[in-house]
């Protein structure tokens, strides 16, 4: 079974992690409540180990998280094959060569050798493949500016080392949106794409699918079952479940080849460029379309077409992309700086025409606004 067929059998999360493992960024998970947080986070830490093999990280985020707090916790311990091979060879007690301490006595030279070696080898921890921060819109600014640095640095501080993070790398913001306050702007830059969830007693809610291709992932039809993950790696393990569907290093380096082989036309190229003026003119948007959310987008339309079994980008595949990069980085306008008043247009009429607008209505507007190219 190649990828392609593979991915039919893959729910929205586990196609929303897979697109940005293939497209190497980072990503949003919007719950629709605050008590489906939790059933989210079990599901993302499924998926890292069972579908993908990596190892995860969760940051359990709140008001008194500090940022040593946040630092430590993306790290899990190393495997002795991460470790590097000489901090392994060395022994405790062996003095360095170029230490300062060779000059002095014997003893003096022991004792410091040991404290330095040992500190080095105790802190041999590295940063998760996968980190979940939970709740990172109602912590402290300073802990969301640590987690901006670790996705742009790919490193973090502690207290005793620098740690960097591994080559393949996933940072997951799981936040409800309808708690707690913004993510800081820069923050909400670097994501790819925002995955809107919506949860009930039994668990994730599909979105629904239409015959239309760009609203689903795969070809137009539903991305599949939502599996019943276990709570916690204590029954995974009671269990034995293991996803029949895995996606390990290989997969993903072929996923990555075949995107960046695919084609895009002249005719699509210029949608595209379409799509992002209409945006950018849209009366009710105040920014987000950055040079940045383009890159994204590009990437994201090429990531895509692989999971389709295509080689080229059609114009739904753009449609899709859109919804997905555009959909947190909008921002709406408020009355009094829509643009119209500056021709006399009444604020009273600009109220009425920007009440309960939101961003999915602008990008829905625009895509319907563009002509598709045949």
């Amino acid at each position: 079974m190649n990828s392609a067929d593979r991915v039919q059998e893959l729910g929205e999360l586990e196609l929303a992690t897979l697109v940005c493992l293939v497209a190497s960024q980072h990503c949003i998970v919007d719950a629709d409540a605050l008590d489906a947080l939790d059933e989210a986070q079990y599901q993302l830490e499924a998926i890292a180990s069972n579908i993908f093999g990596l190892s995860c990280a969760t940051v359990d985020c709140s008001e008194r998280l500090s940022v040593d707090d946040f630092s430590n916790a993306v790290l899990v311990e190393s495997k002795d094959e991460d470790e590097p091979k000489h901090a392994r060879s060395r022994a405790i007690d062996e003095p360095s060569y170029f230490s300062i301490d060779t000059v002095r006595p014997t003893a003096t030279r022991h004792s410091r050798s040991v404290g330095r070696f040992n500190t080095s080898i105790l802190d041999s921890r590295r940063v998760a493949d996968v980190v979940i921060a939970k709740n990172l819109n109602i912590t402290h600014h300073h802990v969301q500016i640590q987690a901006l640095e670790l996705i742009r640095g790919k490193r973090i501080f502690t207290r005793t080392a620098v740690h960097a993070a591994p080559k393949r790398f996933l940072f997951i913001a799981l936040i409800s949106s309808k708690t707690g306050g913004p993510l800081l702007s820069h923050l909400v830059r670097n994501p790819i794409q925002t995955e809107l969830l919506q949860f009930d007693s039994t668990g994730l809610i599909e979105t629904p699918y239409t015959d239309d291709p760009s609203q689903s992932f795969v070809n137009g039809k539903a991305s599949g079952p939502t599996f019943n993950y276990p709570s916690s790696a204590n029954e995974t393990a009671q269990n034995g479940q293991h996803h029949t569907s895995s996606f390990l290093q290989n997969d993903i380096d072929e996923l990555q080849s075949l995107a960046a082989a695919v084609r895009v036309t002249a005719e699509v190229r210029g949608y595209l460029h379409n799509v992002l003026t209409f945006l950018r003119a849209h009366r009710a948007v105040a920014g987000g379309v950055s040079a940045t959310a383009t890159r994204h987008l590009n990437l994201l339309v090429r990531a895509l077409a692989p999971l389709h079994a295509l080689s080229f980008v059609p114009p739904s595949l753009v449609a899709l992309a859109t919804r997905k990069v555009y959909s947190h980085r909008l921002v709406i306008t408020a009355p009094e700086n829509e643009r119209s008043l500056q021709w006399g247009s009444s604020i009273e009429a600009v109220q009425e025409l920007l009440d309960n607008v939101t961003v999915q209505d602008v990008i829905e507007e625009v895509l319907k606004t563009v002509e598709v190219p045949l």
